[in-house]
């Protein structure tokens, strides 16, 4: 087994839970893999480092390291690759980490093949307008559509399947998966949903209305939101940077044909961590 190490080096604790990472997998005899820019940086006596893309076309699984955000940003460049994804949590809450600090002696289990993986489903973001597709995007947490300049009220209508379902005043809309219903939803006061469960999030954001609540959509439902409000919108992916939304375009939203592959090593339900994280 060939693993690509892929830390979010800004966290504070990422340095150091890396460290510990090659060193269990040094003992273990397992090849690892770093890219470029951790040369001389990070060292190991196994380390292997080469470009990137290299990296991920030649490794059976990455170790991404980090907080959630890390995790996610790792997962988008495995799923290029169809790339299983192991997350380590050098952050606060991670809950997409399949392992914590302490827990790092269970790396064996990838040795011994004892271990599955967990299949997560993604939404696909398009902006349109004249029907013609102006940019695309994938999501494993969520969309978001809001304002990025003065803080004003944003109108976001929207469709499902084509019929008018409501429209939102407010900060912005959210559009997330069951995965990501633990992440900026949440806060939003969105449902928290069993990644188990394939549908379609939608919570809107300090909605000026006292009828405005989250909604879940069946996964093969399609939204379709437009602004009905003046000035400049963006909608944002997974929280990366964001597209500044045409005037008169649409923003089409439903399930990827493609999904993210994450490793589970412990036996832990999905409310099991959910209950260790937020307690």
């Amino acid at each position: 087994m060939r693993i690509a190490i892929i830390p979010n080096m800004t966290r504070e604790d990422a340095a150091s839970v890396t460290a510990d990472v090659i060193k269990e997998l040094d003992t273990l005899g397992i090849e690892y893999m770093l890219s470029n820019e951790l040369f001389g940086v990070i060292r190991g006596k196994s380390a292997v480092c080469c470009d990137e893309e290299q990296m991920l076309h030649d490794c059976d699984t990455v170790i991404a390291i980090g907080g959630d955000g890390s995790i996610i940003s790792a997962a988008h460049k495995a799923l290029r690759f169809d790339k299983p994804v192991l997350g380590v949590n050098a952050g606060r809450l991670a809950f997409l980490a399949g392992l914590e600090r302490h827990e790092l002696s269970l790396l064996r289990s990838l040795i011994d093949g004892e271990y599955s993986v967990d299949k997560r489903m993604m939404l696909c973001m398009q902006i349109i307008r004249d029907g013609q597709v102006l940019c695309e995007d994938l999501c494993l947490n969520d969309a978001v559509i809001s304002r990025t300049g003065a803080a004003k009220l944003t109108g976001v209508a929207v469709k499902a399947d084509g019929r008018k379902f409501c429209e939102y005043l407010g900060d912005g809309i959210i559009v997330a998966t069951p995965t990501g219903s633990t992440a900026y939803s949440l806060s939003a006061g969105g449902p928290v949903v069993d990644p188990s469960i394939e549908s379609i999030l939608l919570t809107p954001v300090c909605s000026h209305s006292l009828t405005a609540r989250p909604m879940i959509f069946g996964d093969s439902t399609t939204l379709e939101l437009s602004c009905t409000t003046s000035g400049e919108t963006s909608v944002t992916c997974d929280g990366r940077e964001p597209f500044i939304i045409p005037d008169n375009a649409v923003i089409r939203i439903f399930k990827a044909e493609k999904y993210a592959y994450f490793i589970r090593i412990k036996s832990d339900t999905f409310a099991d961590v959910l209950m260790n994280k937020l307690k």
